[in-house]
C-alpha cells in the first residue's frame, strides 16, 4: 500500500471569525437587550461557555441542536456558541403551535433544544407528538424539572475551544415559511454569514462600528439574523434586542429612547408605525436609514416615510435560501417602486417557464446566483433538484427589469393573474389602492366572473376614521383605473377589519384565495 502526503484541509469557522473581529473591542457595547447592556469581551466568553457547556451535555460536532429563544443576549450566545462547538444551530420561530415543532423536531432530528422558558409547554407537547428523545435545556429559571441554560454556562470553562470546521462544512438550518406545504430546512455554509455581512451590511448600507442597530425582524429569521447579529459583529456595531412583539408603541419608543442609526423593519411594520400618533418626525430620532424586506414595499409607502422621518427606506429582496438581501436599492439614490439592482457579488437573470431568459422589459421568474446560497434542503432531494440549478438558485419571484437597469417586482410565480389575456401583478393593484387616503392595507387575489374567468379580488382594510359604504367601493375602482391599465382594476373589493399575516408581517395570501374561491369558484392558476 502506497502512502500520501496528508492534505491538510482549510479551516474556517463562523464563529471564531465574527468574535476575533472583536477582541480589541472587548470593552465596547455589543448587545442591549431588557437585561441591560452587554460587551463584546462578555459576549465572547458567553459564547465559549455555551460551546464548552454543549460539549459536556453531549452534544457532538456535526450534530445539531434547535434553538427556540426570545431575542436576547442568550441566543448570541447559543447560536455562535454551537458554531464554534462544529454544533449545526436550528433557530426557530418562537410563535409556532406545539405541531409545528413535532414536525420540525421530528424532521432535524437534534440532539438538543435550548427554549426560552415561556416556550418550554408548546416545545414539551411538541416533543411528545414526535416521539422525540432529545434533551431539554431552559433558557430562564426553570422548575428543577430540566437543566437550566445559565447553570450550564456557569459551570464550563470559558476557554475557546474552536471546532475543526472547513468553510464549505453546514454551520447552521433555518426552516423556511411552509407557505406553499411543508416547511423546509435550509442548510447554509459557515462561510455565508460573513458573505451576506460584508456585501450588503458593510457594502451596501455602509455599516460601521459608529452604528447602532435596531431589526423589528427577529433573529430567528434569516433578516434578522443577518441585521442583528453577523452585520453588527461583522464591524463591532451594537445591536438593540427587544424580546416581545415590535408593536408600534415598542418600536417609536426604541426609536425615540435607544436611538439607533439603521432601523430594520418590514412594509407592514412602516405602514403601522406611520399610522401610529407616536412615530417620532425627522429631527427626533438619531436613524441615518432604514432597511425593507420581506415584502416589496410599496411607492407611496417609501415615500410617505421618507417624507414623515426624512430617512430612506432602502428596499431589497431576499430569501431564505440565499440567507439576506441580493437585489437591493441604494442609500442615496433610492427609487421607490422599484426592487434596486444585484448587491455586488451576486448575479440575476429573469427567465419564462421553459427557463430561457425573458425579452428586456418582460415578466420572468428570477434566478439569483451568489456566495450565501445554501447547500439544498435537508432530506428533500426532489426540491432541491427543482430550486438549486447548479450556481443558479430559483426564487419563484416574477420581476422586469426597467430601461435603467432597476428590477421592479411584479408577484410570486405563483400568484400572478391573467386578466384578459395579460399578467397582472397583485403587488401593483395593492399599491395603486394603498395610495388611496382611505385605504390602510389591501392585498388582492383572482377571483372567478360569471364566466369563469380570473380577475382582481381586492381585500382592503379602511383607515379607522373611513366609513365601509357601497360607493366607496366605485370610488376605489375608479382610482385605480387613473393609475393603472384598466383591465387591471379590482371587479370586486371587500372590505375587511384586517388582513391574515404570518409572524413575519407577510400577508398569508392563501388565506384570502381560500375565501375567494368560496365565494366565486375556483380559478385556474398560472403554470
Amino acid at each position: 500500500m502506497t502512502t500520501r502526503e496528508f492534505r491538510q484541509f482549510p479551516r474556517y469557522n463562523a464563529a471564531a471569525d465574527l468574535i476575533e473581529r472583536n477582541v480589541s473591542r472587548g470593552g465596547k457595547v455589543a448587545v442591549i437587550d431588557e437585561a441591560g447592556s452587554h460587551t463584546y469581551g462578555e459576549l465572547a466568553e458567553r459564547v465559549h461557555r455555551c460551546a464548552n457547556a454543549l460539549r459536556e451535555f453531549g452534544v457532538e460536532c456535526e450534530q445539531r441542536v434547535v434553538l427556540c429563544l426570545f431575542d436576547s443576549i442568550d441566543f448570541h450566545a447559543c447560536f455562535l456558541g454551537a458554531v464554534e462547538a462544529g454544533v449545526a444551530p436550528i433557530p426557530v420561530n418562537t410563535l409556532l403551535t406545539a405541531a409545528d415543532y413535532a414536525f420540525i423536531l421530528a424532521d432535524s432530528r437534534p440532539q438538543a433544544a435550548i427554549v426560552s422558558e415561556a416556550r418550554m409547554p408548546a416545545l414539551l407537547e411538541g416533543a411528545r407528538l414526535a416521539d422525540w428523545r432529545g434533551r431539554f435545556i431552559v433558557a430562564g429559571k426553570g422548575d428543577g424539572a430540566y437543566p437550566v441554560l445559565a447553570d450550564l454556562a456557569t459551570r464550563a470553562s470559558s476557554a475557546s475551544t474552536v471546532a475543526p470546521t472547513r468553510p464549505d462544512d453546514v454551520c447552521f438550518w433555518l426552516y423556511s415559511s411552509g407557505s406553499t406545504g411543508d416547511p423546509k430546512a435550509v442548510m447554509h455554509l459557515q462561510t455565508s454569514l460573513v458573505q451576506t455581512a460584508e456585501r450588503f451590511g458593510q457594502g451596501i448600507l455602509g455599516m460601521t462600528e459608529r452604528d447602532i442597530v435596531y431589526s423589528a425582524a427577529k433573529l430567528f429569521f434569516a433578516y434578522g439574523l443577518g441585521n442583528a447579529l453577523s452585520f453588527p459583529m461583522s464591524v463591532g456595531a451594537t445591536s438593540i434586542l427587544l424580546s416581545g412583539r415590535p408593536t408600534p408603541a415598542a418600536v417609536n419608543a426604541i426609536l425615540r429612547n435607544q436611538r439607533p442609526t439603521i432601523f430594520c423593519g418590514v412594509p407592514t411594520l412602516f405602514n403601522s408605525l406611520l399610522a401610529s400618533a407616536d412615530s417620532p418626525h425627522a429631527g427626533e430620532h438619531a436613524l441615518r436609514l432604514c432597511t425593507s424586506a420581506g415584502e416589496a414595499l410599496p411607492e407611496h409607502l417609501g415615500r410617505s416615510w421618507k417624507e414623515h422621518t426624512g430617512v430612506d427606506i432602502v428596499d431589497g429582496i431576499g430569501s431564505t435560501e440565499m440567507l439576506h438581501i441580493f437585489v437591493s436599492n441604494r442609500p442615496g439614490s433610492v427609487r421607490y417602486g422599484r426592487t434596486g439592482r444585484p448587491v455586488p457579488g451576486y448575479r440575476v437573470r429573469l427567465v419564462d417557464d421553459t427557463g430561457l431568459d425573458v425579452a428586456p422589459g418582460e415578466v420572468g421568474e428570477m434566478l439569483v446566483s451568489g456566495p450565501s446560497a445554501a447547500a439544498g434542503y435537508w432530506g428533500n432531494a426532489e426540491k432541491t433538484r427543482t430550486t438549486f440549478l447548479g450556481e443558479w438558485v430559483r426564487t419563484g419571484d416574477k420581476f422586469r427589469e426597467t430601461v435603467e437597469g432597476d428590477f421592479v417586482y411584479c408577484g410570486r410565480r405563483d400568484e400572478m393573474l391573467k386578466v384578459s389575456g395579460n399578467w397582472v401583478s397583485p403587488m401593483e393593484v395593492e399599491s395603486a389602492l394603498m395610495a388611496h387616503d382611505a385605504v390602510f392595507e389591501a392585498a388582492v387575489v383572482g377571483a372567478a366572473d360569471e364566466s369563469g374567468l380570473v380577475k382582481p379580488l381586492a381585500f382592503v382594510v379602511l383607515r379607522p376614521y373611513v366609513v365601509a359604504e357601497p360607493r366607496l367601493v366605485e370610488a376605489l375602482q375608479d382610482f385605480v383605473k387613473t393609475r393603472l391599465a384598466p383591465y387591471k382594476y379590482p371587479r370586486w373589493i371587500e372590505f375587511i377589519e384586517a388582513l391574515p399575516k404570518t409572524a413575519t408581517g407577510k400577508i398569508q395570501r392563501f388565506v384570502l384565495q381560500r375565501r375567494a374561491n368560496a365565494t366565486h369558484g375556483e380559478v385556474a392558476r398560472p403554470g
